[in-house]
């Protein structure tokens, strides 16, 4: 292993006879914090003779199942960009600093800063510099590197370069544990206008591609590793005018004809100005929607065309769950007792935990409220959609029931009942008093 150990000297970062200096690092750690798609890992990969493991339950900003949070080193190989995408800080004609790290610099980083116990993981990307097949070569020469020679067996995320040789990008994804190509726009004409070196082909192929390879990888039961913890992406929420049923329309079929493991949101930011773009910020309200939504379509068996609203777009007012409960109120109540799996998803307040909860449950004894709310069942939501045990504690006017959902996420703390929750408590909990 080249790894020396020696510290920084002199404003420069890294190990061995190869070290990055820390304005480079600055530039190249700035440029990467846009790019939102790399919060877990999911992967499981094992240290084998090396330094450092994948842990299934991620690497950025999450936390492993004994408490610890993982932290990342989330970082371009090069800021210098020959695409002109208008919504991007890196783009060719942006008045910005410039770097370019060599691979051998990211993997002296990336070392020393594990050995001091800063990170755990890296998150690898670039600019297409010089040329798409260029920079996805020294991203793969990196990784390679980090894999063979130094011996590093931590979580490694490598985005994917648009336009770059197959070849290239099926090789990186014997040595990363996910890859990942940000769409942005959720439509060919926004990237045409926006994006105009990126097409839905460019970046759809290699997504699907990605998946094939790693069928055939397991199915031919191959030695060692192919992209352990899939792929993600990330759309750009706001820079183009199409609406939510749209996105998500888009997210739904990445889910299913791609096989992605997440789908990110990034709410715009005007970070460079463009006559093309907005000049204000989207907002996170949009942001969050998306995300609830991208939810029910990954765990609650709902569609993107059932969850928008009749203007294509999800309500602001409400959370994407309760908007729909509220537009098919004659489905409602349902008993606890007796619903099937699919419906308890859809009632708001129920989640999917506690859902398989109350299957298990009622197989030995009547559920009452006193026993959902000790399953955490978030009563003041779903009292209104629900009976137990034939009882009903919720409102019947309507106005009255978008009154309570409303305030009730702006200004509610989930009720979170213990298990030694006493019947007074729960009374409490459906009047409202907590």
């Amino acid at each position: 292993m080249r790894y020396n150990g020696s510290r920084s000297q002199g404003g420069r970062l890294g190990a061995g006879n190869t070290m990055i200096s820390e304005e480079k690092l600055k530039i190249l750690t700035e440029s990467a914090k846009f790019d939102v798609s790399c919060s877990s890992s999911g992967s499981k990969r094992k240290n084998e003779g090396g330094i450092g493991n994948g842990y299934a339950a991620g690497c950025c900003h999450s936390f492993t199942p004994d408490g610890r949070c993982i932290s990342l080193l989330k970082i371009l190989l090069s800021n210098d960009c020959i695409f002109g995408c208008k919504y991007c800080m890196s783009r060719a004609d942006s008045d910005v600093p410039r770097a370019t790290a060599t691979p051998e610099e990211i993997c002296e980083l990336v070392i020393d800063f594990y050995k001091r116990n800063y990170i755990e993981g890296l998150f690898l990307s670039s600019a297409v510099h010089i040329s798409p097949d260029y920079a996805m070569e020294q991203l793969l020469l990196t990784v390679k590197k980090l894999r063979t020679e130094y011996g590093f067996h931590g979580y490694i995320h490598v985005k994917g370069i648009p336009r770059a040789d197959a070849r290239l990008v099926r090789e990186a994804a014997l040595y990363a544990d996910r890859m990942s190509y940000n769409i942005e726009l959720p439509s060919e004409r926004s990237l045409k206008l926006l994006a105009p070196q990126k097409s839905k082909d460019c970046l759809l192929l290699p997504m699907k591609q990605l998946r094939r390879e790693k069928e055939i990888f397991k199915e031919e039961k191959r030695k060692g590793h192919f992209l352990p913890a899939g792929q993600t992406t990330q759309m750009i929420v706001g820079a183009s005018p199409e609406p939510d049923g749209q996105i998500l329309r888009l997210t739904q079929s990445l889910y299913r004809a791609a096989g992605l493991k997440r789908v990110y949101y990034s709410s715009y930011v005007p970070v460079v100005r463009d006559p093309l773009l907005p000049d204000i910020p989207t907002g996170e309200r949009r942001e969050h929607r998306l995300y609830q939504a991208d939810w029910l379509l990954r765990f609650y068996g709902f569609s993107a065309e059932e969850i928008v609203e009749e203007d294509g777009n999800l309500s602001l007012e409400l959370d994407p769950k309760c908007a729909w409960a509220m537009r098919h109120l004659g489905l409602f109540p349902v008993e606890v007792n007796r619903a099937p799996l699919e419906t308890l998803l859809r009632v708001p307040g129920i989640g999917a935990r506690s859902a398989y909860k109350i299957l298990e449950a009622r197989k030995f004894t009547r559920l009452d409220f006193v026993d959902l709310a000790k399953m955490r069942v978030v009563l003041k939501r779903a009292r209104h959609f629900i009976t137990a045990n034939g009882k009903f504690c919720g409102e019947k006017n309507v106005q009255a029931i978008r009154g309570y959902l409303g305030a009730g996420e702006e200004r509610e703390r989930a009720v979170q009942m213990s298990m030694f929750s006493d019947t007074e408590t729960v009374r409490s909990a459906l009047t409202g008093e907590l």
